[in-house]
C-alpha cells in the first residue's frame, strides 16, 4: 500500500487551482441515469472514489467518453438492471459510499434497484435511514437483507406526498429529489440540504426538463415530468480543497494564490479560517493568503474561549474540522473544536499529540486545542490516515513540522484528493510517493 514521505519545513509559493467538487461529482455523476439523452460534464476531479463511480456507470451499460481531462459525457440509453444481481456489482458498490445515490435515479426511471451496504470512511455511524424514509413516503418498499447485508427497493408505484426528512442528509436529499423528478404530482421536501452540491444538482436538473422551485433553501417543490433530456454542467470547485489550501498556507507560513476559489460559494468557511487569524483577501473569483509569521485565535464578544462547531449549511461543512483543528495547534490561543456530526473523525488527534501538538481530546465529539504560537515546531513521525480529511490535516501538519513524517494508508487521500502530491511539490513542497 502506497505512502507519502515528507520533508517538513519547506515554504511554498504559487498558485494552485482547486479540482472539481468531489460531494457534488457523486450525485451529478448519478444523475445521469435519469434519462436516456447524453449528458456532458466537466470540471470532474481525476480522484479514485469518482473513477470508481463512473466504473460503475460503465459496467451498468452507460456510454461514457472522456472529452478531455475532467470534460466526460454520458449515455444511459440501454441500461443493464441485471448488472445489479452480479457479484462484481455488491463487489464494487460496497466500497463506494456514494453508490447508494444510484437508488433515487433508479427507482424514479426503472422503479427498481438493489444496493449493498455501502463503503466509505470509518468515521462513526452512517445512518442511511433518511434516504429510506424518503423512498418510502414516497411509495417505494425495501427490505433489508441480513444475510447478505444489502438493500432491495421497489417503487412500482412512486406517489407524491409531503416529506419531513429526518436530517438535513446531503446525500438523502438528493436521492429523493431525483426519485421525485419523475413521480406524478409535487412532492415537497422540507428539512431539505441546501448545499451548493445540491443547488447545482438543482439546476443540472432543471436544465434536464425537470421542475423544481425553491432551490437554495431548506423547502423544494418537486413536480414530476414524463421524462428528462440531456444537458451540460460544469462543476464548482471543490470548497474542501479551497478550505485545505487556506489551513496549508497558513500552517506553512506560505503565499498562496488559490485561483477559481468561488468565495460566493464558500459560505461562512473564509470567515471561520479569519476568526483563527489567517489573513486573506479576495479578489474576484480567487483567493491569496499572504505569509503570516503567525495567526492569533479570536475569542467570543464576552471573552470566553472560542468554538468551532460544525452545522447544516449555511452552517461550517464537517469535512474541514480536521483541517481547522490542525490549523489551530500552531496559532495563538485556545480554541474548543466540536465535531457534532461524527463520532469517530477526531480519533486522529493522538498522531498530532505525537507531533508535540498541545490537544485534550474531552469526547469522542470534542477537542480543545492549546495553540503554540510557533513556539515549538511539530515534529516528524510515522503515522496512518484513517479518512479521507484526516488524512490531508496530517499531510498539512507533516508539511509543517520538522524532520521527516512518513503517511501510510494515503488511498484514503486520494479518494477525495487529485495528484495532491504532484500539486504541492510544484509549489514547493517535499512529498515522495512510496
Amino acid at each position: 500500500m502506497d505512502a507519502f514521505k515528507i520533508e517538513g519545513g519547506a515554504k511554498l509559493k504559487g498558485t494552485i487551482v482547486p479540482q472539481g467538487a468531489k460531494n457534488e461529482a457523486l450525485q451529478i455523476l448519478c444523475a445521469v441515469l435519469l434519462t436516456e439523452e447524453k449528458i456532458t460534464v466537466h470540471n470532474i476531479p481525476d480522484i479514485s472514489d469518482v473513477n470508481m463511480l463512473i466504473s460503475l456507470l460503465e459496467d451498468f451499460g452507460v456510454k461514457v467518453k472522456n472529452l478531455k481531462p475532467g470534460s466526460y459525457s454520458f449515455q444511459a440509453k440501454n441500461v443493464d438492471l441485471e448488472f445489479m444481481n452480479t457479484k462484481e456489482y455488491s463487489k464494487k458498490a460496497s466500497k463506494l459510499r456514494g453508490s447508494v445515490m444510484i437508488l433515487g435515479p433508479l427507482l424514479s426511471r426503472f422503479k427498481k434497484a438493489y444496493i449493498p451496504k455501502p463503503g466509505g470512511d470509518k468515521i462513526g455511524r452512517r445512518r442511511l435511514d433518511t434516504h429510506f424514509l424518503g423512498f418510502e413516503k414516497l411509495g417505494a418498499k425495501f427490505n433489508f437483507d441480513v444475510d447478505d447485508n444489502s438493500f432491495t427497493v421497489d417503487a412500482s408505484e412512486l406517489k407524491v406526498t409531503y416529506i419531513l426528512l429526518d436530517e438535513a442528509s446531503v446525500t438523502g436529499t438528493a436521492n429523493v429529489i431525483m426519485a421525485a423528478t419523475l413521480a406524478k404530482g409535487t412532492t415537497t421536501i422540507f428539512n431539505a440540504a441546501c448545499e451548493p452540491y445540491i443547488q447545482q444538482l438543482c439546476r443540472m436538473l432543471i436544465r434536464m426538463g425537470a421542475k423544481i422551485e425553491g432551490v437554495g433553501s431548506n423547502l423544494l417543490y418537486v413536480k414530476g415530468v414524463q421524462s428528462l433530456h440531456g444537458c451540460e454542467h460544469t462543476m464548482l470547485s471543490d470548497m474542501i480543497e479551497v478550505g485545505s489550501f487556506i489551513g496549508l498556507a497558513a500552517m506553512t507560513q506560505s503565499e498562496l494564490l488559490i485561483k477559481n476559489a468561488q468565495p460566493e460559494h464558500l459560505g461562512i468557511i473564509p470567515d471561520t479560517f479569519k476568526r483563527l487569524g489567517i489573513e486573506m483577501e479576495f479578489r474576484g473569483e480567487d483567493i491569496f493568503i499572504p505569509e503570516q509569521k503567525s495567526y492569533a485565535i479570536q475569542n467570543f464578544i464576552d471573552g470566553s474561549v472560542l468554538t468551532i462547531a460544525d452545522a447544516t449549511w449555511p452552517g461550517l461543512t464537517p469535512d474541514l474540522l480536521s483541517v481547522i483543528l490542525v490549523v489551530a495547534t500552531q496559532a495563538k490561543g485556545t480554541v474548543l473544536i466540536h465535531q457534532k456530526m461524527f463520532e469517530s473523525r477526531l480519533f486522529f488527534v493522538d498522531k498530532l499529540i505525537d507531533m508535540g501538538a498541545q490537544i485534550i481530546l474531552c469526547d469522542p465529539h470534542r477537542a480543545a486545542v492549546i495553540g503554540m504560537n510557533r513556539q515549538q515546531a511539530l515534529r516528524g513521525v510515522n503515522m496512518t490516515s484513517p479518512d479521507i480529511r484526516a488524512g490531508v490535516a496530517l499531510l498539512i501538519a507533516a508539511l509543517s513540522a520538522e524532520g521527516t513524517s512518513t503517511i501510510n494508508n494515503i488511498n484514503q487521500i486520494d479518494r477525495g484528493y487529485q495528484k495532491i502530491d504532484e500539486r504541492l511539490n510544484a509549489l514547493g513542497a517535499k512529498i515522495k510517493r512510496v
